[in-house]
Formats: C-alpha cells, structure tokens, sequence
C-alpha cells in the first residue's frame, strides 16, 4: 500500500511529501495521522536540521477531502473534527519546532492546503500555483492555524478580505501580500525551496529557534514581558554550543561551523 505522506532525508534536510496526487493530496485520516506522526518525528529527530513540505502531481494540497468526510458514517461534522485533531497537531508541530520549516509551493494549496503552507515558516511558490482559503465558499470557517497566521502575515483588513471573497491568490499576489516568500518557474520550486533549506542547515539552529519563538509570541505579550524573555534567550543563546561557535568564530574572523 503507497503512504499518503512519504519522508526522506539526506544531509540533515528532510522531505515530506504528500502523496495523493489524484486527490490533488486532499487531506483525509489516513494523511492526517501521517502528517502529525511524521512531523513529530523530524522535530525531534537530531540529524534533521531543516524540514521541506510540498505536494506530489499537480497540487500542493487541496485541503480537506470532502468526498471522505462526506461518506463517514459518523457523519461530517464528526469526520472534521477527528481529522482536524490529528492535522492541528501537525500544524502546532510545525509552529513550534525550533527547524526552518519550508512550503513548496509546487501547485494549489486551498482550505488545509491554505493554512499548512501559512503555518511554514517560508513559502516557495511556482509562478502557476495559486493560494485559496476556500473554506468560506464551502460554509465552513478556517482550520489549521489559519485564523493565527493569516492576520500575522497580511494584517486582519486584509485577512477579512480573503475570508469574505476567497478569491485565488496568485504568486505575483502572495508576494505583493507577504505570503509568499519567492516566486519561481513552474516545476523549480521543490528544488528551489531545498536549496533554501541547504542554506539555513549551515546556519545556527538554535539561535534560529529562539527567533522564531520570540517572534511568534511577541504578538500576545506586553512589551516588559518580551523584552524579559528576549534577555533570557539571548543569554541561553551565548551558553549555548552553537552560540559559543559562532561567538569563536566572529573573534578569529572565520564562518562559523554548525550542526
């Protein structure tokens, strides 16, 4: 039986690719409980230092299968809810690692599809691939973080704007908007995003991670709290082995060595 999410990794980088690509990769159980084992996994796997996500075929992903959730026997509401348990975990999983986690965006990312690629922390998108929320046109509200993201990234007027008209978004767009973070030629942006990946794996995972966790709760905090945890960090930071290289390495006037 073919996995609906299949892993791989080589030289500190993994790939995590999902797998229906006659589903245009649409989410159902079966994806939602291979995303969050697998992306758990890499979080915590020591060798992995950058993390790639994109999509089999034409699609990165379609989001929810609404085929499935409509043939549940528990009905659809029961089939979101335990698909969204599993794929929330993904989701946090990914918010949450200290990894550079990178979309590419190789075709359609709508509904899930939409907030999986928000929630990466890099968006690598083909010239031909378009961003949708689509939830709304179908009755449904936004999941997978995307009510978190989307207003960090675009502000909330225009995260209204999306939500009220789901139009598509194109790359040209999602670069005016924020939302993407490099536009390339169709079929290039697997490798393009890898490339990207390659680079941050040389660069200090640590202090990368601290960022990132400032950053994302700096949103939810007083500016006296923020400031505090930004002390904390930094001082973590300079005891750290990766602080210490890169410490070593800026006073003897060389590049620093990690992982």
């Amino acid at each position: 039986m073919t996995s609906s999410v299949v892993v791989s990794t080589k030289n500190g980088i993994a790939s995590v690719m999902l797998n229906r690509p006659d589903a245009f990769n649409a989410l159902d159980l079966e994806m939602g409980v291979a995303m969050a084992h697998d992306l758990v996994a890499l979080g915590s796997d020591p060798r992995v230092r950058a993390i790639v996500i994109s999509g089999e075929g034409r699609a990165f992903c379609a989001g929810g299968d609404l085929k499935w959730a409509l043939s549940r026997e528990t009905g659809v509401a029961a089939a979101f809810h335990e698909l969204a348990g599993h794929f929330h975990l993904a989701i946090t999983e990914i918010r949450r690692t200290p990894k550079p986690v990178i979309a590419a965006v190789n075709g359609v990312a709508a509904g899930g599809g939409f907030s999986l690629a928000l929630a990466c922390d890099f968006r690598v998108m083909a010239k031909s691939a378009v961003l949708r929320q689509a939830y709304t046109s179908s009755g449904l509200c936004l999941d997978g973080g995307g009510t978190f993201s989307l207003p960090r990234l675009v502000g909330l007027a225009r995260s209204l704007e999306i939500a009220a008209f789901d139009q598509p978004i194109s790359g040209e767009q999602a670069m005016a908007w924020g939302l993407a973070t490099k536009v390339v030629d169709d079929g290039t942006a697997l490798d393009a995003a890898m490339k990207m990946a390659e680079e941050l794996a040389q660069k200090s995972l640590n202090a990368f991670g601290a960022a990132k966790l400032l950053l994302t709760d700096s949103f939810d905090t007083s500016f006296e709290t923020q400031i505090e945890r930004e002390r904390k960090a930094l001082a973590a930071c300079a005891g750290h082995p990766e602080g210490q290289e890169g410490l070593r390495a800026f006073s003897d006037k060389r590049k620093p060595r990690y992982g």
